[in-house]
């Protein structure tokens, strides 16, 4: 008995000494997302891509700081580790998690609290599966495409290239993934050929949004109530919403014509009752540097200056107010 364990284990690349991360059977047959998902790709993907990564990962960890931490602890930090340690981690998570987010009962439907969520956000479910199918085709290349929740609680869509996702602290949109499609090219080419269009059309039929309900719930466990009690965050947040997206796609003119408007909410957000589960030193020095940063940026705009660096000063800004919601999300809070 011990023998065959031992084959199996090496089957899958590794063995005891540095199996610290390790790949979990598929929930489902390989040919139980047909004809949608086709049974080769499946074990390809599974069996020979996402093997590789666990392989890959667990010799890139060894002897190293990261040879003891979970797989979620790896990516909040994953700047201070190597590309291998960075590529091999994400290409675990996501595949892991892509697994988890698909099953062959195309019945399932949202939760009521998820479907009020991407009503609120996205107007309706169709509109949110248009807004995820344009995110993995304006991926160049290999990467993912995400529905997640922000830092601030809220439901948000994003693409990021090759191996990354939104738990990583060098991703440029954080926060905790609840789907996520795989659209690199050996995820459909078998069946689909160069027509990713049409794999992403039919991939909404085999999403298990019973589990990415669950996911939803989780991630929103801790967000609800403490937030909503803020309202001077929530008003400058819309303001950073609504001028700091566009941005993202070359349009300047929201921030230009409104950054007198961010400066007057980040000055009412530090003159605000800070709520006790988040009132702390670091949150106070934070907010400060807020208002500092939202007047620099508003100068800088009265000076006419070049759209380089007014773009630079509202990311700038944008990761200044994230470290707020940082600060105030820790789980001592």
């Amino acid at each position: 008995m011990k023998h065959l364990l031992l084959q199996s284990l090496l089957f899958l690349g590794f063995t005891s000494a540095i199996a610290q991360f390790t790949q979990q059977p598929l929930p489902y047959a390989y040919n139980a997302l047909e004809p949608y998902v086709d049974a080769q790709t499946m074990e390809i993907h599974f069996s020979k891509h996402h093997a590789a990564y666990v392989k890959n990962l667990n010799a890139a960890v060894m002897g190293t700081p990261a040879e003891k931490l979970s797989i979620t602890e790896i990516l909040a930090h994953v700047s201070q580790y190597s590309p291998a340690i960075r590529n091999n981690a994400g290409g675990h998570y996501n595949h892991a998690f892509f697994w988890s987010v698909l099953g062959p009962n195309t019945k399932t439907k949202p939760s009521a609290d998820l479907e009020k969520a991407i009503n609120t956000e996205f107007k309706s479910l169709d509109t949110l599966k248009v807004k995820m199918n344009k995110a993995g085709l304006s991926r160049f290349g290999s990467g993912w495409v995400w529905l997640y929740v922000t830092t601030e609680g809220k439901l948000a869509v994003c693409s990021t290239a090759n191996q990354d996702n939104p738990l990583m602290d060098v991703a440029e949109n954080k926060g905790t993934p609840i789907l996520g499609i795989d659209v690199w090219e050996h995820a459909y080419y078998l069946k689909y050929q160069n027509k990713r269009a049409d794999y992403l059309g039919a991939l909404w039929n085999v999403i298990n949004w019973d589990e990415v309900s669950k996911n939803y719930a989780a991630a929103t466990t801790k967000k609800k109530g403490k937030f909503d009690d803020w309202t001077a965050l929530k008003d400058f947040h819309k303001v950073m919403s609504q001028t700091f997206h566009p941005s993202e796609e070359g349009n300047l003119t929201p921030i230009k014509t409104r950054s007198g408007e961010m400066v007057q909410k980040a000055t009412a957000l530090s003159q605000s009752a800070i709520p006790a589960a988040f009132n702390s030193k670091e949150v106070v020095a934070a907010i400060q540097k807020l208002v500092l940063d939202s007047n620099a940026l508003d100068k800088m705009i009265q000076s006419k200056e070049a759209d380089a660096k007014i773009s630079a000063a509202l990311v700038k800004l944008h990761d200044t107010f994230h470290e707020i919601v940082g600060l105030c999300s820790k789980d001592d809070h």
